[in-house]
């Protein structure tokens, strides 16, 4: 069986009509945003740069990569990037492409965001899967947690 390769590509008008279509299990809804639900207010905000995750051609997974103020919140570096909203539809879970993606995400910011030193992201602790998908792909767990919506987030850093 021949691996499938994942790639990052910014958002073009071309996937729109298939980020539209995302869907995903009803468990996942209240940690995440599908794409129809950032998509607007993302190309809205020149600080916000939507990314598509491809595979074989197809849109699969969708995440929004944050800078400038709009993370002082989270961060009063300005040399990081927050990632967030990131879902894979349902229909391509469980295939390794959200692990995948976060594995090039690295090399995706130097091309695109270059003089970052840091991703950050926040997750819900009740979302271990998420978690550990991110501790996986390189994600370190500092111990900084914060409040969110839902309830108790962690934040997770990737050091560039």
């Amino acid at each position: 069986m021949t691996a499938i390769e994942v790639h990052l590509s910014l958002y073009d008008e071309a996937f729109t009509e298939a980020l539209l279509q995302f869907s995903l299990p009803e468990e996942q809804l209240s940690f995440t945003a599908l794409p129809n639900k950032v998509l607007e207010e993302t190309l809205r905000d020149p600080d916000r740069y939507p990314v598509v995750i491809m595979a074989e051609g197809v849109p699969v997974g969708f995440f929004v990569l944050h800078v400038g103020e709009g993370i002082a919140e989270y961060t009063s570096n300005p040399h990081t990037i927050l990632l967030r909203a990131l879902s894979v539809s349902e229909e391509h879970q469980g295939k390794g492409y959200a692990k995948k993606a976060m594995l090039a995400l690295p090399d995706f910011v130097a091309e695109h965001l270059p003089g970052k030193e840091e991703i950050i992201l926040v997750v819900n602790e009740r979302n271990l899967a998420a978690k550990q998908l991110y501790e996986k792909s390189g994600f370190v767990d500092k111990g900084i947690t914060r409040m969110g919506p839902i309830g108790r987030q962690y934040m997770l850093h990737y050091f560039l």
